[in-house]
Formats: C-alpha cells, sequence, structure tokens
C-alpha cells in the first residue's frame, strides 16, 4: 500500500515511512494535483478536507481516500492503521525518513567516516539511502521511534 499525505496532516509522512510505507508529502494546494498522483501511482490519500471526500472518484470508490479526524498524530496513526489494517511490525524502518527511497545495508567498513566516532565504535549495522546517502543505525533516536510504534501497536 502507498500513500499520498495532504498537507494538513504531514506528521503522518514520518510515521508511516517509519513503518516502511511509500508515502509522499503533498504540499501544494491544487487538490486535483494530489488526486492525479493518487491515481497515476495507486497511492491512498491521506486528508483532513472534507471537499476531497465528496470527489466523484472519492465517493465512487475508485480512488481510496480517508479523512482524518483527530488533530493528534498518534490518534491520526492509529486511524489509519485501523481503517486500513496496516501491518505496523515487517517493514519497520525500512524507508529513508527524508526522501522516502527504500533503505539499502551497509557494513561498518563502508560508514567508516561517515558516522560520529561513537556510533561507528558502538553500532554494529548501518542502512544508507541511496537517493540522499543519509546514514541510520539503532541508536537512541531509533529506539524512541520504536517505543513510539510500541505504543501503536498496543492500541
Amino acid at each position: 500500500m502507498k500513500f499520498i499525505v495532504d498537507h494538513n496532516v504531514g506528521k503522518l509522512v514520518k510515521w508511516l515511512r517509519m513503518l516502511g510505507y511509500d508515502t509522499l508529502f503533498f504540499t501544494g494546494d491544487d487538490d486535483w494535483q494530489m488526486i492525479i498522483i493518487a491515481l497515476n501511482e495507486g497511492r491512498v490519500i491521506l486528508t483532513k478536507d472534507t471537499g476531497i471526500m465528496k470527489r466523484g472518484v472519492v465517493v465512487s470508490g475508485r480512488l481510496k481516500a480517508v479523512l482524518i479526524r483527530s488533530d493528534e498524530a498518534g490518534e491520526q496513526m492509529r486511524q489509519v492503521a485501523e481503517t486500513l489494517e496496516l501491518d505496523c511490525r515487517s517493514g519497520l524502518f525500512t524507508r529513508c525518513m527524508e526522501c522516502n527511497t527504500s533503505l539499502e545495508e551497509r557494513t561498518k567498513q563502508q560508514v567508516k567516516g561517515r558516522v560520529p566516532p561513537y556510533v561507528f565504535l558502538t553500532q554494529e549495522e548501518y542502512m544508507e539511502c541511496p537517493s540522499c546517502n543519509r546514514i541510520y543505525w539503532k541508536g537512541t533516536h531509533w529506539l524512541a521511534m520504536n517505543k513510539k510504534l510500541e505504543k501503536l501497536r498496543e492500541s
């Protein structure tokens, strides 16, 4: 399942990418442009815009869209996970949080000199985005995100 997230629920982008879902962040003002992208790429629209939900392609079922009810990011993610029966376990941390590209495994030697010295000494597993070259490892930030995801899975 792939998503396009409207700017009015932008915090969902981070959550969905953490879960490994291909997620575009739509920052434009033209709803039709977002609809066209969603149709062309087979994406589900996530939005708080009730007008989008009234569009013929959504009402007819040709395009799937979810109207987000809450203003709170965790509750928004719970709604999406429940409504679409998302897998919140298998694709964790496989997409770049910045650019949405699938991450690739890297050896310790491949990241030498590209991560902080303490990280290099204490971590063994690394992932890299081949598009923006951002490097990821299972440090304290990863642990904090994993705790947030665990709360989501429990609810």
